[in-house]
Protein backbone atom coordinates (compact mmCIF):
# COMPACT_ATOMS: atom_id res chain seq x y z
CA UNK A 1 0.00 0.00 0.00
CA UNK A 2 2.76 2.44 1.09
CA UNK A 3 4.57 1.34 -2.51
CA UNK A 4 1.20 2.16 -4.46
CA UNK A 5 1.28 6.16 -2.67
CA UNK A 6 4.78 6.68 -3.53
CA UNK A 7 4.37 5.67 -7.17
CA UNK A 8 1.41 8.11 -7.02
CA UNK A 9 3.28 10.63 -5.23
CA UNK A 10 6.13 10.71 -7.48
CA UNK A 11 4.45 10.54 -10.47
CA UNK A 12 2.14 13.47 -9.61
CA UNK A 13 5.66 15.08 -9.25
CA UNK A 14 6.97 14.23 -13.04
CA UNK A 15 3.37 15.37 -14.26
CA UNK A 16 3.84 19.15 -12.42
CA UNK A 17 6.93 19.23 -13.51
CA UNK A 18 6.56 18.48 -17.04
CA UNK A 19 3.38 21.08 -17.03
CA UNK A 20 5.85 23.51 -15.49
CA UNK A 21 8.34 22.98 -17.94
CA UNK A 22 5.99 23.22 -21.06
CA UNK A 23 4.70 26.54 -19.83
CA UNK A 24 8.66 27.90 -19.43
CA UNK A 25 8.80 27.05 -22.97
CA UNK A 26 5.70 28.69 -24.37
CA UNK A 27 6.85 31.85 -22.84
CA UNK A 28 9.80 31.29 -24.13
CA UNK A 29 8.21 30.65 -27.78
CA UNK A 30 6.14 33.81 -27.40
CA UNK A 31 9.03 35.86 -26.73
CA UNK A 32 10.83 35.67 -30.13
CA UNK A 33 8.51 37.64 -32.32
CA UNK A 34 9.07 35.94 -35.75
CA UNK A 35 9.30 32.33 -35.51
CA UNK A 36 10.04 30.57 -39.16
CA UNK A 37 9.82 26.52 -39.83
CA UNK A 38 11.21 25.16 -42.38
CA UNK A 39 10.29 21.65 -44.03
CA UNK A 40 10.68 20.02 -46.85
CA UNK A 41 12.46 16.85 -48.73
CA UNK A 42 15.08 18.24 -50.57
CA UNK A 43 16.69 22.37 -49.71
CA UNK A 44 15.60 22.95 -46.66
CA UNK A 45 19.52 23.90 -44.86
CA UNK A 46 20.12 26.10 -48.36
CA UNK A 47 16.46 27.88 -47.80
CA UNK A 48 16.73 28.55 -44.30
CA UNK A 49 20.11 30.04 -45.13
CA UNK A 50 19.26 32.19 -47.55
CA UNK A 51 16.41 33.34 -45.84
CA UNK A 52 18.76 34.28 -42.23
CA UNK A 53 20.78 36.04 -44.99
CA UNK A 54 18.54 38.11 -46.27
CA UNK A 55 16.85 38.94 -42.75
CA UNK A 56 20.06 39.93 -41.52
CA UNK A 57 20.25 42.30 -44.70
CA UNK A 58 17.76 44.62 -42.67
CA UNK A 59 19.15 44.66 -39.75
CA UNK A 60 17.10 42.21 -38.05
CA UNK A 61 18.35 40.48 -35.04
CA UNK A 62 17.89 36.60 -36.43
CA UNK A 63 19.00 33.59 -35.48
CA UNK A 64 18.94 30.63 -37.93
CA UNK A 65 19.67 26.81 -37.04
CA UNK A 66 20.34 24.39 -39.85
CA UNK A 67 20.28 20.60 -39.22
CA UNK A 68 21.33 20.03 -43.03
CA UNK A 69 24.57 17.70 -43.46
CA UNK A 70 26.30 18.91 -40.06
CA UNK A 71 23.93 21.00 -37.60
CA UNK A 72 25.00 24.39 -37.27
CA UNK A 73 23.50 27.76 -35.04
CA UNK A 74 24.40 30.89 -37.33
CA UNK A 75 24.46 34.13 -35.54
CA UNK A 76 23.25 37.44 -36.23
CA UNK A 77 26.40 38.74 -37.60
CA UNK A 78 26.54 35.59 -39.56
CA UNK A 79 28.85 33.83 -37.64
CA UNK A 80 28.21 29.96 -36.86
CA UNK A 81 29.14 27.47 -34.49
CA UNK A 82 28.46 23.51 -34.61
CA UNK A 83 26.18 22.29 -32.47
CA UNK A 84 27.69 18.74 -30.84
CA UNK A 85 25.47 15.86 -30.21
CA UNK A 86 26.47 13.49 -27.61
CA UNK A 87 23.96 10.46 -28.96
CA UNK A 88 21.50 10.44 -32.19
CA UNK A 89 19.92 13.56 -33.30
CA UNK A 90 16.02 14.26 -31.51
CA UNK A 91 13.75 16.93 -31.60
CA UNK A 92 14.41 17.34 -28.03
CA UNK A 93 17.44 20.05 -29.43
CA UNK A 94 14.70 22.05 -30.59
CA UNK A 95 13.92 23.18 -27.54
CA UNK A 96 17.24 23.94 -26.28
CA UNK A 97 17.93 26.13 -29.19
CA UNK A 98 14.47 28.15 -29.09
CA UNK A 99 15.73 28.60 -24.79
CA UNK A 100 19.15 30.17 -26.16
CA UNK A 101 17.53 32.13 -28.63
CA UNK A 102 14.66 33.61 -26.24
CA UNK A 103 17.35 34.44 -23.67
CA UNK A 104 20.03 36.37 -26.49
CA UNK A 105 16.64 38.66 -27.27
CA UNK A 106 16.10 37.03 -30.72
CA UNK A 107 13.82 38.97 -33.02
CA UNK A 108 13.87 36.10 -35.88
CA UNK A 109 14.41 32.35 -35.47
CA UNK A 110 14.73 30.55 -38.48
CA UNK A 111 14.76 26.68 -37.76
CA UNK A 112 14.96 23.62 -39.96
CA UNK A 113 12.94 20.51 -38.94
CA UNK A 114 14.51 17.56 -37.88
CA UNK A 115 11.86 15.11 -37.07
CA UNK A 116 11.04 12.28 -40.04
CA UNK A 117 7.69 10.62 -38.00
CA UNK A 118 4.79 12.06 -39.00
CA UNK A 119 3.52 12.38 -35.35
CA UNK A 120 6.49 13.90 -34.63
CA UNK A 121 6.42 16.34 -37.28
CA UNK A 122 3.27 17.70 -35.92
CA UNK A 123 4.77 17.96 -32.14
CA UNK A 124 7.47 19.73 -33.48
CA UNK A 125 5.46 22.38 -35.07
CA UNK A 126 2.24 22.50 -32.92
CA UNK A 127 3.55 22.14 -29.16
CA UNK A 128 7.36 23.22 -30.13
CA UNK A 129 7.72 25.74 -32.71
CA UNK A 130 4.51 27.44 -33.26
CA UNK A 131 5.92 29.14 -36.10
CA UNK A 132 5.23 32.60 -37.47
CA UNK A 133 5.90 31.55 -40.94
CA UNK A 134 5.77 28.18 -42.24
CA UNK A 135 7.89 26.88 -45.24
CA UNK A 136 7.89 23.94 -47.02
CA UNK A 137 10.22 23.57 -49.78
CA UNK A 138 9.29 20.84 -52.12
CA UNK A 139 7.66 17.41 -51.63
CA UNK A 140 9.58 14.14 -53.31
CA UNK A 141 9.97 10.73 -52.90
CA UNK A 142 12.45 9.75 -50.03
CA UNK A 143 12.24 8.74 -46.67
CA UNK A 144 9.21 6.46 -47.67
CA UNK A 145 10.14 3.85 -45.01
CA UNK A 146 8.39 6.53 -42.42
CA UNK A 147 6.75 9.04 -44.94
CA UNK A 148 5.72 6.74 -47.73
CA UNK A 149 4.66 4.91 -49.61
CA UNK A 150 3.77 7.32 -52.10
CA UNK A 151 3.97 11.28 -53.31
CA UNK A 152 0.66 12.37 -51.79
CA UNK A 153 1.85 10.43 -48.25
CA UNK A 154 5.23 12.25 -48.21
CA UNK A 155 2.98 15.31 -48.95
CA UNK A 156 0.38 14.78 -45.85
CA UNK A 157 3.91 13.79 -43.58
CA UNK A 158 5.15 17.27 -44.39
CA UNK A 159 2.07 19.45 -43.98
CA UNK A 160 2.11 18.27 -40.47
CA UNK A 161 4.79 21.44 -40.00
CA UNK A 162 2.28 23.96 -41.34
CA UNK A 163 0.89 26.39 -38.38
CA UNK A 164 -2.10 27.91 -37.64
CA UNK A 165 -3.54 31.26 -37.99
CA UNK A 166 -0.12 32.03 -40.05
CA UNK A 167 1.42 31.74 -43.34
CA UNK A 168 2.76 29.00 -45.13
CA UNK A 169 5.04 29.51 -48.13
CA UNK A 170 6.14 26.40 -50.69
CA UNK A 171 7.68 25.83 -54.00
CA UNK A 172 6.35 22.56 -54.41
CA UNK A 173 3.56 22.42 -57.41
CA UNK A 174 2.32 18.88 -57.80
CA UNK A 175 1.18 18.31 -54.24
CA UNK A 176 -0.29 21.93 -54.11
CA UNK A 177 -3.45 20.71 -53.08
CA UNK A 178 -2.50 18.65 -50.13
CA UNK A 179 -0.89 21.69 -48.47
CA UNK A 180 -3.71 24.01 -49.19
CA UNK A 181 -6.23 21.72 -47.51
CA UNK A 182 -4.44 21.55 -44.59
CA UNK A 183 -3.94 25.31 -44.69
CA UNK A 184 -7.34 26.08 -45.16
CA UNK A 185 -8.20 23.59 -42.19
CA UNK A 186 -5.75 25.37 -39.64
CA UNK A 187 -6.55 28.90 -41.34
CA UNK A 188 -3.58 29.49 -42.79
CA UNK A 189 -2.59 31.06 -45.78
CA UNK A 190 -0.16 29.62 -48.34
CA UNK A 191 1.82 31.42 -50.91
CA UNK A 192 3.37 29.81 -53.53
CA UNK A 193 6.94 30.54 -54.60
CA UNK A 194 8.21 29.49 -58.31
CA UNK A 195 11.26 29.74 -60.43
CA UNK A 196 10.36 31.58 -63.06
CA UNK A 197 10.34 34.25 -60.67
CA UNK A 198 13.95 34.20 -60.30
CA UNK A 199 16.22 35.69 -63.73
CA UNK A 200 19.25 33.98 -64.29
CA UNK A 201 20.86 37.61 -63.72
CA UNK A 202 19.75 36.86 -60.38
CA UNK A 203 21.84 34.33 -59.83
CA UNK A 204 24.79 35.71 -60.97
CA UNK A 205 27.44 36.36 -57.74
CA UNK A 206 26.68 32.64 -55.99
CA UNK A 207 29.53 30.85 -55.04
CA UNK A 208 27.77 27.30 -55.25
CA UNK A 209 25.18 26.11 -57.42
CA UNK A 210 21.95 26.88 -56.12
CA UNK A 211 18.68 26.39 -57.13
CA UNK A 212 16.38 29.35 -58.70
CA UNK A 213 13.28 27.60 -56.58
CA UNK A 214 15.06 27.70 -53.33
CA UNK A 215 16.25 31.42 -54.04
CA UNK A 216 12.60 32.45 -55.05
CA UNK A 217 11.38 30.98 -51.91
CA UNK A 218 13.47 33.01 -49.57
CA UNK A 219 13.03 36.01 -51.13
CA UNK A 220 9.54 35.95 -51.20
CA UNK A 221 9.72 35.54 -47.39
CA UNK A 222 11.78 38.31 -47.05
CA UNK A 223 9.78 40.60 -48.69
CA UNK A 224 6.96 39.30 -46.54
CA UNK A 225 8.79 40.60 -44.04
CA UNK A 226 9.51 44.13 -45.29
CA UNK A 227 13.16 43.33 -46.72
CA UNK A 228 14.62 45.44 -49.71
CA UNK A 229 14.87 42.72 -53.01
CA UNK A 230 18.00 43.98 -53.65
CA UNK A 231 20.12 43.86 -50.29
CA UNK A 232 18.52 40.39 -49.51
CA UNK A 233 19.76 38.89 -52.78
CA UNK A 234 23.22 40.37 -52.40
CA UNK A 235 23.35 39.29 -49.01
CA UNK A 236 22.17 35.76 -49.72
CA UNK A 237 25.36 35.68 -52.26
CA UNK A 238 27.54 36.06 -48.99
CA UNK A 239 26.07 33.27 -47.33
CA UNK A 240 28.26 30.58 -46.48
CA UNK A 241 26.38 27.43 -48.02
CA UNK A 242 25.69 23.86 -46.32
CA UNK A 243 28.20 21.41 -46.82
CA UNK A 244 25.66 19.67 -49.00
CA UNK A 245 24.43 21.72 -51.61
CA UNK A 246 25.34 20.76 -55.50
CA UNK A 247 29.11 21.85 -56.10
CA UNK A 248 31.93 21.31 -58.79
CA UNK A 249 35.35 20.67 -58.71
CA UNK A 250 37.79 20.44 -61.58
CA UNK A 251 40.42 18.29 -61.63
CA UNK A 252 43.65 17.82 -64.31
CA UNK A 253 45.76 14.51 -63.90
CA UNK A 254 47.62 12.07 -65.93
CA UNK A 255 46.33 14.41 -69.36
CA UNK A 256 42.82 14.05 -68.15
CA UNK A 257 40.28 16.85 -67.08
CA UNK A 258 38.00 15.39 -64.39
CA UNK A 259 34.68 17.75 -63.37
CA UNK A 260 33.36 16.44 -60.35
CA UNK A 261 29.58 17.41 -59.22
CA UNK A 262 28.91 16.60 -55.50
CA UNK A 263 25.07 15.93 -55.47
CA UNK A 264 25.61 13.43 -52.53
CA UNK A 265 22.89 15.47 -50.73
CA UNK A 266 20.32 15.18 -53.00
CA UNK A 267 19.18 11.20 -51.89
CA UNK A 268 15.82 10.84 -53.61
CA UNK A 269 15.53 9.19 -57.09
CA UNK A 270 13.65 12.25 -58.36
CA UNK A 271 15.66 14.99 -57.07
CA UNK A 272 19.07 12.93 -58.31
CA UNK A 273 17.59 12.88 -62.13
CA UNK A 274 17.02 16.01 -62.05
CA UNK A 275 20.36 16.70 -61.55
CA UNK A 276 22.02 14.31 -63.50
CA UNK A 277 19.49 15.58 -66.55
CA UNK A 278 21.20 19.02 -65.96
CA UNK A 279 24.87 18.27 -66.11
CA UNK A 280 24.54 16.38 -68.62
CA UNK A 281 22.47 18.47 -70.83
CA UNK A 282 25.60 21.06 -71.13
CA UNK A 283 28.28 18.22 -72.20
CA UNK A 284 29.08 16.65 -75.50
CA UNK A 285 29.28 13.38 -76.49
CA UNK A 286 32.63 13.09 -76.67
CA UNK A 287 32.62 13.18 -72.52
CA UNK A 288 32.66 9.90 -69.79
CA UNK A 289 30.02 10.24 -67.91
CA UNK A 290 30.38 8.70 -64.34
CA UNK A 291 27.63 7.68 -61.72
CA UNK A 292 29.76 7.54 -58.19
CA UNK A 293 26.77 6.12 -55.65
CA UNK A 294 27.95 6.43 -51.75
CA UNK A 295 25.61 4.14 -49.59
CA UNK A 296 24.97 3.84 -46.57
CA UNK A 297 24.36 0.09 -44.32
CA UNK A 298 21.57 1.82 -42.42
CA UNK A 299 19.98 2.92 -45.84
CA UNK A 300 19.63 0.59 -48.39
CA UNK A 301 16.20 0.95 -49.56
CA UNK A 302 17.55 4.47 -50.49
CA UNK A 303 20.53 2.13 -52.36
CA UNK A 304 17.99 0.25 -54.27
CA UNK A 305 16.36 3.29 -55.19
CA UNK A 306 19.40 4.65 -56.34
CA UNK A 307 20.29 1.55 -58.29
CA UNK A 308 16.95 1.12 -59.81
CA UNK A 309 17.25 4.61 -60.89
CA UNK A 310 20.46 4.17 -62.46
CA UNK A 311 19.05 0.95 -64.47
CA UNK A 312 16.29 2.37 -65.82
CA UNK A 313 16.46 6.68 -65.92
CA UNK A 314 20.74 7.47 -66.58
CA UNK A 315 22.62 6.85 -69.33
CA UNK A 316 26.19 7.09 -67.61
CA UNK A 317 29.46 5.08 -69.53
CA UNK A 318 30.33 3.60 -65.40
CA UNK A 319 28.67 3.02 -62.30
CA UNK A 320 31.00 3.88 -59.63
CA UNK A 321 29.87 2.31 -56.08
CA UNK A 322 31.59 3.43 -52.86
CA UNK A 323 30.74 3.53 -49.33
CA UNK A 324 28.87 0.42 -47.08
CA UNK A 325 28.23 -2.99 -48.01
CA UNK A 326 29.49 -2.25 -51.85
CA UNK A 327 28.68 -6.15 -52.13
CA UNK A 328 25.36 -5.91 -51.03
CA UNK A 329 24.56 -2.68 -53.55
CA UNK A 330 26.77 -4.94 -56.39
CA UNK A 331 24.13 -7.54 -55.37
CA UNK A 332 21.19 -4.94 -56.61
CA UNK A 333 22.74 -3.48 -59.56
CA UNK A 334 23.05 -7.00 -60.82
CA UNK A 335 19.68 -7.95 -59.96
CA UNK A 336 18.62 -4.50 -62.26
CA UNK A 337 20.63 -5.54 -64.92
CA UNK A 338 23.32 -3.41 -64.96
CA UNK A 339 26.01 -4.89 -66.87
CA UNK A 340 28.94 -6.07 -65.04
CA UNK A 341 31.75 -4.73 -67.23
CA UNK A 342 30.54 -1.17 -66.19
CA UNK A 343 30.31 -1.47 -62.37
CA UNK A 344 33.32 -0.40 -60.44
CA UNK A 345 33.36 -1.16 -57.09
CA UNK A 346 35.50 0.81 -54.69
CA UNK A 347 34.03 0.04 -51.36
CA UNK A 348 35.15 1.82 -47.95
CA UNK A 349 38.46 2.91 -48.50
CA UNK A 350 40.18 5.79 -47.30
CA UNK A 351 39.33 9.18 -49.19
CA UNK A 352 42.71 9.49 -50.96
CA UNK A 353 42.41 5.86 -52.03
CA UNK A 354 39.28 6.50 -53.73
CA UNK A 355 40.23 9.66 -54.96
CA UNK A 356 42.79 7.83 -56.76
CA UNK A 357 40.60 5.09 -57.61
CA UNK A 358 37.72 7.56 -59.41
CA UNK A 359 41.15 9.29 -61.45
CA UNK A 360 42.30 5.62 -62.80
CA UNK A 361 38.86 4.86 -63.92
CA UNK A 362 38.03 8.10 -65.64
CA UNK A 363 38.59 9.12 -69.52
CA UNK A 364 40.26 12.24 -70.84
CA UNK A 365 37.43 14.01 -70.50
CA UNK A 366 34.94 12.77 -67.69
CA UNK A 367 32.39 14.09 -65.84
CA UNK A 368 31.65 11.70 -62.46
CA UNK A 369 28.32 12.86 -60.16
CA UNK A 370 28.31 12.02 -56.55
CA UNK A 371 25.03 10.98 -55.51
CA UNK A 372 23.59 8.51 -52.26
CA UNK A 373 24.87 9.83 -49.15
CA UNK A 374 27.13 12.45 -47.25
CA UNK A 375 27.85 10.44 -44.66
CA UNK A 376 30.32 7.43 -44.99
CA UNK A 377 32.70 8.94 -46.30
CA UNK A 378 31.17 11.52 -49.02
CA UNK A 379 31.70 14.68 -46.59
CA UNK A 380 35.38 13.60 -46.93
CA UNK A 381 35.68 12.93 -50.70
CA UNK A 382 33.91 16.33 -51.65
CA UNK A 383 36.97 18.30 -49.33
CA UNK A 384 39.09 16.10 -51.32
CA UNK A 385 37.89 16.93 -54.59
CA UNK A 386 37.65 20.98 -53.64
CA UNK A 387 41.33 20.73 -52.53
CA UNK A 388 42.63 18.63 -55.16
CA UNK A 389 40.85 21.69 -57.85
CA UNK A 390 41.68 23.99 -60.46
CA UNK A 391 38.93 26.16 -60.21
Amino acid sequence: MISFYVTGILLLIVLVYGLLEYQIHQRYVKSIPIRIHVNGTRGKSSVTRLIGAGLRSGGIKTFTKVTGTFPRLIFPDGSEAAIHRKEKANILEQLDIIKYCAKNNAEVLIIECMALQPQFQRITELQMVKSTIGVITNIRLDHLDVMGPGLEDVGKALSGTIPAKSKLFTSEERCIDILGKVSTKRKTEIHQSLAKQISDEDMIGFTYIEHKDNVALALDICLSLGMDREKALAEMKKTIPDEGVLTKAVIQIDNKVIDFYNAFAANDPESSLMIWNSIVSTYDSNTCFIILLNTRKDRQDRARQLIELIATGIQAHKVALIGESVELVCEMAQKNKIPENKIIAIGSKPTNEVYAALCNCSEAKTVIVGIGNMGAGGAELVKYFESESKI
